[in-house]
């Protein structure tokens, strides 16, 4: 089975540093990390197609993961930023999308989970946002927590013609109550235009002694309420490494599923990933 990695990240600490990597917990992966040294464990794994995803939110970056993308045979599409909020949004999404690069942008994100406010999604500049890259025909990566689910859920209902992709399953608190967020994940699910990518589980749990059990209810709240024509796996690399291997992330994913029949792992695995991202 050809498989797609619908979540990954490289960074270059000689262009620009990474905020968010500040702390001594973050050691392991404050160092560059590029395509180049994700490709042989993601052959190893069977995968030979990713989506490269934002770390940080300039279209700097984004610029330079289009041409990433168009330079390297492994990255298939880039999930890029831009300032929803800005008057010029359209403008720049439109610039960015006439490079001669600009066919990998697939979809744009957002770090909501950061903003202090958990109705950043309901905003009306957000809003307007949004729909400019609803009208370019580009998905939209929901990087959330459960605070945010109601404002979320808002968003999708009002904008029926956006591709929503939650990612890192809205980073439920592994080992925690699964409510509310397995509530709120059914509700965005029961919205025919959200798909959810089974990533981040090894992050969000305990990094040194994480067991597949922890995040199996987890895993299996998705699967039943999206379906698996609706879920897709992402590995999180480079930041999964601060508590399990890119193999080890994958094993996970390939235990999780288990249960799940030949073309329904198809389906997690690839089919998913190229349909919502258009590969």
């Amino acid at each position: 089975m050809s498989r797609v990695d619908a979540h990954h990240h490289v960074w270059d600490l000689g262009v620009r540093e990474q905020s968010w990597l500040a702390g001594s917990a973050m050691d392991p992966i404050r160092r560059n990390f590029g395509v180049e040294d994700l490709a042989p464990l993601a052959a190893a794994a069977g995968v030979t197609q990713t989506v490269l995803v934002q770390t940080v939110g300039l279209p700097d970056e984004t610029a330079e993961f289009l041409a990433i993308a168009d330079s390297n045979e492994l990255v298939a599409g880039v999930v890029g930023w831009i300032d929803l909020t800005a008057d010029d949004a359209e403008a720049v999404l439109t610039g960015l999308l006439n490079r001669p690069d600009g066919q990998w942008l697939k979809g744009i994100r957002h770090q909501v989970h950061d903003e202090p406010d958990p109705d950043w999604l309901g905003r009306s500049d957000v809003r307007r946002g949004l729909a400019v890259v609803a009208e370019a025909g580009l998905v939209y990566d929901l990087l959330t927590r459960t605070p945010h689910l109601p404002a979320a859920l808002e968003a999708v209902r009002a904008l029926p013609e956006l591709t929503f992709v939650v990612d890192h399953l809205c980073k439920p608190e592994i080992g925690g109550d699964l409510e509310p967020w397995a509530s709120g994940i059914r509700a965005l699910a029961a919205q025919s235009n959200v798909a959810c990518k089974l990533s981040g589980l090894v992050t969000e749990a305990s990094w040194t002694d994480w067991k597949v059990a922890d995040l199996k209810p987890y895993a299996d709240v998705v699967l039943e309420a999206f379906g698996p024509d609706r879920v897709m796996f992402g590995s999180d690399w480079p930041v999964c490494l601060l508590a399990a291997s890119y193999a080890e992330v994958v094993d996970t994913a390939d235990r999780l599923t288990a249960g799940l029949t030949a073309a329904d792992k198809a389906q997690v695995f690839g089919e998913t990933a190229r349909r919502s991202y258009h590969l």
